[in-house]
């Protein structure tokens, strides 16, 4: 039997994926305490029971990792017949590589004790490098919300009547490492792959946190509605600074389509006050009420993760 179990980072989102999958959520006690520890206890009977624990490992990243392998240790030790995670904001994920002497591969830590604490199967929306699959020694299922949010976009523009065609729009990747993960959004909205991308050349400054500069944009956006694509927006300044290269270069409005919305503090109201015109992302990061504003659109995920598992339960 397949029983689902939320951690306390995205409730909203547990609740769509059971809904999907025409379940409820099983009963779970999490209680954190004053000194910051937090103690987990399954409230149900999970005997060799097929158990997923959703949890996004968002801000606060640590606490909400802790939450998850705790929870996994608990079901293990009440004989659950195998555990899988479903994280759909992996956190960790864009510390994959060591860019300087003396640091630590952040990724790779947190694989490792995915693994040991027992998990049989982890499944996450679009991690920020593919290449870090490769790492995973348990079977990881990578879902794109990519085609999701291609869907809204398209429907978007068709309601304003711009034609969606590679004529009228250009696809562009705020950095080298974005451009395939922009080219299957450009596949997804076009239904094909006919099409160019732009690329904004970025340099990051490696002593300071949040920090890179963009310094040129290579590709066609004249005359062109530019929809810039990226998996992650935390502070906003590569997506703000790849938005005023495109304006720069003739294209006539800039739409942002990002998978997870990681904000810090000031980057709602950046995005709000840019030249952006529409901010298109989804709930795999569950929102603060003050971080909402009115250009931005969101899809849910919920869906598509819960048909992941559907087709995974019926392998089982």
């Amino acid at each position: 039997m397949l029983k689902l179990f939320s951690g306390t980072s995205n409730q909203a989102l547990s609740e769509k994926i059971a809904q999907k999958l025409g379940q409820t959520l099983a009963p779970v006690e999490v209680i954190s305490f004053e000194n910051s520890e937090v103690r987990v206890r399954i409230e149900d009977d999970v005997s060799h029971d097929e158990c997923v624990i959703i949890q996004s490992t968002s801000n606060p990243t640590n606490s909400n990792l802790m939450e998850l392998f705790l929870m996994a240790d608990a079901l293990r030790r009440e004989e659950a017949r195998r555990v899988t995670a479903v994280i759909p904001y992996f956190g960790y994920a864009r510390q994959d590589i060591q860019h300087r002497s003396g640091e630590c591969v952040s990724a790779n830590v947190i694989i490792r004790f995915l693994e040991s604490i027992g998990i049989h199967k982890v499944y996450t929306v679009d991690l920020h490098d593919e290449a870090t699959q490769g790492v995973f020694d348990i079977p990881f299922k990578n879902i794109s919300a990519l085609p999701l949010l291609a869907t809204e976009i398209k429907k978007y523009l068709e309601e304003k009547g711009s034609l969606v065609d590679p004529k009228n729009i250009a696809i562009i990747s705020p950095d080298q490492g974005g451009i395939e993960r922009a080219r299957k959004f450009g596949e997804s909205i076009f239904d094909h792959a006919n099409f160019d991308l732009a690329v904004t050349e970025k340099k990051r400054d490696l002593e300071h946190m949040h920090e890179s500069k963009a310094l040129n944009l290579y590709g066609d956006v004249k005359g062109k509605v530019a929809i810039i694509v990226d998996d992650v927006a935390t502070s906003g300044r590569t997506l703000i600074n790849s938005a005023h290269f495109a304006l720069e270069k003739g294209a006539t409005s800039v739409i942002a389509a990002i998978v997870h919305r990681d904000f810090g503090p000031e980057a709602p109201q950046k995005i709000q006050d840019s030249n952006i015109e529409m901010f298109f992302t989804t709930d795999t990061i569950a929102l603060k009420d003050e971080y909402r504003f009115e250009k931005m659109r969101e899809v849910s995920v919920g869906g598509v993760i819960g048909e992941s598992i559907g087709h995974y339960d019926q392998l089982l």
